[in-house]
């Protein structure tokens, strides 16, 4: 029996395209809203560099002026700030000695590349959580941060729920998303406290939490060196993280490659992105080892650096038990 080799059934330009699109689909965080494209961010990579700045104008602030016949006003400048990103790298590689074959009479491409983007979707899950963990470590986000498990009642609740977002004052209705962990969500799914909205012509049914779309994950941190296991969960807001996805010049996003004698196939593929949170810039650019970040930098509280208003962060941290 011939096998068709990955080499005949993959166009990289095409495959590199359909795997971007069909991971931006696949995501449910993005459906939610919480991670946005962000064509700037795409142009930005194209540029050369791994960290990204991006300016920022602030709000105008200040009081309104009494206006008189013999005083002028005076004039207030509007002030501008930067937050920087920096750019991920990653790549992966897949081998197998019948793939392409196995998948023979159906289309193997579009079935190599939404295996290819089921992964991607686990991979940057993972990404982010690791963001979120380092920003949340970072010196000046504790205002953000409610950790109940020294409390008379350390247990997921709503009044707990309620108090974290309060965090974020009036800005509290920007928070769209909670992200929470499988065990999380079993136990409020206990108290019959999730409600679930049907989407209008197709049989899926959205969890909802106190009028939160509700993410359930288990990339969401489980701290479980105490006796009593720690659990986390977010909320968010729509755009809090801003995505985008380019390809370097000397970046090649996808290869494949054969063992003639082993016959087998490889597939490699590597991706540039930015995952950057608003109002955060990275500051960690000299303390990472590699040419990027890995998930565990991202996770170092000391490599971020909040550098806008608290309400205008659309992220809060709620560490509990069940």
């Amino acid at each position: 029996m011939a096998y068709t080799k990955i080499a005949d059934v993959i166009q990289p330009e095409l495959f590199a395209q359909y795997v971007i699109d069909k991971t931006t689909e696949k995501s449910e965080i993005m459906n939610a809203g919480v991670v946005e494209n962000n064509a700037e961010l795409n142009r930005l990579i194209t540029g050369g560099g791994t960290i990204l700045t991006m300016p920022k104008w602030n709000d105008l602030s200040g009081n309104s002026q009494v206006l008189d016949d013999t005083n002028p006003i005076t004039v207030s400048n509007i002030t501008s700030k930067s937050e920087l990103a920096t750019l991920l790298i990653r790549a992966n590689a897949w081998g197998a000695h019948e793939l392409a074959g196995a998948l023979a009479g159906d289309d193997p491409m579009r079935v190599i590349a939404e295996r290819v983007a089921d992964w991607w979707v686990r991979d940057e899950k993972k990404n982010i959580m690791s963001i979120l963990n380092g920003v949340f470590s970072a010196s000046n986000m504790s205002g953000l941060v409610s950790d109940i498990t020294s409390a008379t009642d350390p247990k997921i609740s709503a009044n707990a729920v309620l108090d974290a977002k309060q965090l974020m004052g009036d800005a509290s209705d920007l928070l769209t998303m909670i992200y929470m962990h499988s065990a999380t969500f079993t136990e409020l799914q206990k108290q019959n406290v999730i409600q679930f909205i049907p989407v209008a012509e197709s049989k899926i049914q959205i969890p909802t939490y106190l009028g939160y779309r509700v993410v359930c994950d288990d990339s969401a941190p489980v701290d479980t060196s105490g006796t009593t296991p720690k659990y986390t969960t977010y909320l968010l807001a729509r755009g809090a993280i801003q995505r985008g996805m380019g390809t370097p010049v000397s970046l090649t996003s996808v290869e494949t490659d054969r063992d003639s004698l082993g016959s087998t196939d490889y597939l490699i593929n590597r991706q540039a992105k930015v995952l950057h949170p608003k109002g955060i810039s990275w500051i960690g650019g000299a303390n990472i080892t590699g040419a990027t970040p890995s998930d565990a930098e991202l996770a170092t509280g000391t490599n971020w650096n909040r550098v806008s208003d608290i309400k205008k962060i659309g992220m809060v941290k709620l560490v509990h038990t069940l």
